[in-house]
């Protein structure tokens, strides 16, 4: 594999448990056929989520040394507001315990039933938290979102005169806000262009519409518009940054990304009624606005992860060991969404296993077998995760990669594993779900082999 040297020394280092495929395969069927149910003790390499799995940098573990536990108004919550108002720019900076509940504040402050939430596209819980608050989730991707073999540089787009019809067919008044996710999760961790970003919110501000980002992996995504954007590469990841948020009114984050901490999350916004109305509600159900239900060693963290992670170094190689794993995959004809995304490899279950039809979610087979043949952890994202009402475009497997926590060594035996089962793939049998719960089924749901 060719990426980048790891800009790092590694100081401590943590045992993994190797498996048979005896245990292996019992430990699948006692999890009823979801990976989401089994002992993390019993994966060997764990790529189900690179949200809250990051290894924290000495500096980070410094800084949780000097937490001020205080109810209100720590210092660690001012040294985190600075930090994000460098970084974003926005003037309310709300800190919460991760990103699902900024996600919940905002819509359920935002949101009644009828109302309309436009995205590239939404993911799992960001759908769900509009749903579950009266609203319809739309997606508006570029069409080439969907088309897997495409090698275009911005396949995170949001699509400007989709957004428009759906903002015209449904009314200014029942669209109170815009998200766009960057870098696009269920579209294949692709990202989002700075031209894109300015199309976007010159035809909001045209309607009086917000728009917010879901900012999780915004360095990811400011790396490849330094990367593939005329006009940028010899601008900073931090400057573009800061250009790209000025086109927005406000964000919600999930900190357990890109700011490379194990818990936390935070909103923001221009907005100072909609921040008061947000305020109290933490109050609520998390906790006072200068510690959002985090400790203050973890909001020290955060301040710290966000000023690391902007560091072109730690980017070069954190996108290189992806697209790494991604070369030794094309080399030996395993299908995955192209270009290769910033967090993880979505490998296209669909055209791996076409003989699975959706309704008997092809992603989860591919899922299943990466456990049995290998102790390998991933993430189905298809009609299990998606298609309560109706089959999704694709059929994904998603391998997020933790951020300092593999090798290249790791990276080469996650290959090797879905080789073996490329040859013998058309063996994989499809799923039927036994028991599921009424939202976010992927989560908890029961399945068992279709025989």
């Amino acid at each position: 594999m060719d990426f980048p040297a790891e800009p790092f020394r590694i100081k401590v280092v943590e045992r993994i448990k190797r498996t048979t495929r005896e245990e292996r395969e019992r430990k699948i069927a006692e999890a009823g056929y979801n990976v989401f149910a089994i002992p993390a003790e019993d994966i060997f390499i764990d790529l189900l989520t690179d949200s809250g799995t990051s290894a924290m940098s000495d500096n980070q573990w410094a800084g949780i040394m000097h937490g001020d536990e205080s109810y209100a108004g720590g210092r660690n919550f001012f040294h985190l507001q600075d930090v994000v108002r460098k970084i974003f720019g926005y003037e309310h900076f709300i800190p919460t315990h991760q990103g699902r509940v900024a996600e919940n504040l905002l819509f359920s402050t935002l949101l009644s039933p009828g109302k309309v939430v436009p995205n590239n596209i939404h993911f799992d819980t960001t759908r769900a938290n509009v749903q579950a608050n009266g609203g319809l989730a739309l997606d508006c991707a570029a069409k080439v979102a969907y088309c897997p073999d495409e090698e275009h540089p911005f396949k995170g787009n949001m699509d400007v005169e989709l957004l428009e019809k759906a903002i015209l067919e449904h009314g200014v008044a029942n669209i109170p806000v815009v998200m766009l996710t960057i870098t696009n999760n269920s579209g294949g961790g692709q990202p989002v262009s700075m031209e894109n970003v300015r199309q976007v919110s010159a035809l909001l501000h045209k309607y009086g519409i917000p728009l917010f980002f879901d900012a999780c992996r915004f360095a990811e995504n400011c790396w490849f518009i330094k990367q593939r954007e005329p006009g940028y590469r010899d601008k900073s990841v931090l400057e573009i940054a800061q250009e790209l948020f000025s086109y927005g009114d406000g964000c919600t984050m999930s900190a357990k990304k890109d700011a490379l901490v194990n818990i936390g999350g935070f909103l923001c916004t221009n907005d100072g009624e909609l921040a008061l109305r947000i305020k109290t509600k933490l109050i609520l159900i998390e906790g006072f606005p200068t510690y959002g239900g985090l400790a203050g060693r973890d909001l020290e963290a955060i301040a710290r992860g966000l000023e690391e992670v902007v560091d072109e170094d730690y980017l070069a190689y954190r996108v290189g060991q992806v697209k790494g794993l991604a070369d030794e995959l094309e080399a030996h004809g395993i299908p995955f969404i192209k270009p290769a995304g910033g967090h993880a490899v979505y490998l296209n279950a669909k055209k791996f296993l076409p003989h699975i039809p959706p309704a008997q979610f092809p992603g989860q087979s591919l899922a299943v077998e990466l456990y049995r043949e290998g102790g390998v952890r991933a993430c189905e994202i298809g009609s299990l995760m998606f298609g309560a009402t109706e089959a999704p475009e694709m059929e994904l497997v998603r391998l997020a990669i933790p951020r300092r926590v593999y090798t290249s060594a790791h990276m080469q035996f996650v290959a090797d594993v879905l080789c073996r089962i490329s040859e013998r793939k058309e063996s994989l049998r499809g799923y039927r779900i036994v028991w599921q719960p009424p939202v976010l089924r992927h989560f908890m749901a029961k399945l068992e082999p279709v025989v």
